[in-house]
């Protein structure tokens, strides 16, 4: 195991506001049609559960302040990304990709940052010199429902660091450490080096570190590897891949993780870290 400098992890405030600001880059730009009446529909349903929760537990008023000061809070700091993604993305995620036969997916999470750098089908991910953590060798292959392979795949991947910490998202860190972009070869092949990932907990400093310490929660999520994993005339597969033993698998903040979803690393032949093997199988786009 290499060895590089600790790197303090960002307050949450800093965390959260370079999460919203990527998403208002990256997604809130794309319009949604919505029809009146399922907008109508939702939010009264939404009102509808609140309301049905303050009175079946008879919210006080002090309660209800409390909330309110929170939700200032929440958006003064920035957190409705993490906020969303972790409590609430999983469901939405569920639902969007219920009908697949191909792999699972997952949630992609607040730290996605597109345009990572192109590697080959066969490279490493950007990393620091000396970077810290174990080594790791994933092969894997995409292929269709059919069974033939997607040789015009692409496969992102991002992670954090040995300190659980995400480049673009955390001081001191170059931007594009640990996220690549990942073709595949005529057999939809693909080979990728990188570094086992850390658990890491999601920031507490801020609102929704207020949110779990008055729940009595933990702030924990497993080590994983994020993914997108895409092809022409197939729907994007968004996930994230775990690691076997990780006492936060069974218990992950952001209730992601899924048995689909395990990966199975083995030492390397060559002494040189880990290696695993994890294929992809795509869905074709609906009519």
């Amino acid at each position: 195991m290499t060895t590089t400098p600790h790197t303090p992890a960002p307050p949450a405030a800093e965390s959260g506001a370079n999460a919203t600001q990527r998403f208002k880059t990256d997604k809130s730009t794309h319009p949604v049609n919505t029809p009146k009446e399922r907008v109508d529909l939702l939010a009264r349903e939404v009102l509808d559960a609140v309301h049905n929760t303050i009175r079946k537990h008879k919210v006080t008023y002090d309660e209800y302040n409390a909330l309110k000061a929170w939700l200032i809070s929440v958006g003064e700091t920035g957190e409705w990304p993490l906020f969303l993604d972790v409590w609430v993305e999983h469901v939405v995620e569920e639902v969007a990709t219920e009908h697949r036969q191909g792999n699972k997916g997952s949630i992609e999470g607040p730290y996605y940052v597109p345009g990572a750098p192109h590697r080959g089908s066969h490279g490493a991910v950007p990393m620091r010199q000396n970077e810290a953590g174990t080594p790791l060798r994933w092969r894997g292959r995409v292929t269709s429902t059919d069974g033939h392979a997607l040789e015009h795949a692409t496969v992102e991947l991002w992670q954090a660091d040995a300190d659980g910490l995400y480049s673009q998202f955390a001081p001191g860190i170059p931007d594009w450490n640990l996220r690549g972009t990942f073709s595949v070869d005529s057999e939809g092949r693909f080979e990728i080096r990188t570094i086992r990932p850390a658990p890491y907990q999601i920031p507490t400093d801020g609102a929704c570190g207020k949110l779990i310490a008055a729940a009595g929660w933990h702030a924990w999520r497993p080590a994983h590897l994020h993914v997108k994993v895409s092809a022409p005339g197939h729907e994007l597969l968004t996930a994230q891949l775990y690691f076997p033993g990780d006492e936060h698998n069974d218990d992950d903040i952001a209730s992601a993780v899924k048995p689909e979803l395990m990966l199975n690393p083995r030492p390397a032949p060559d002494g040189d870290g880990d290696i695993v093997h994890y294929d992809f199988v795509l869905d074709p786009v609906r009519d």
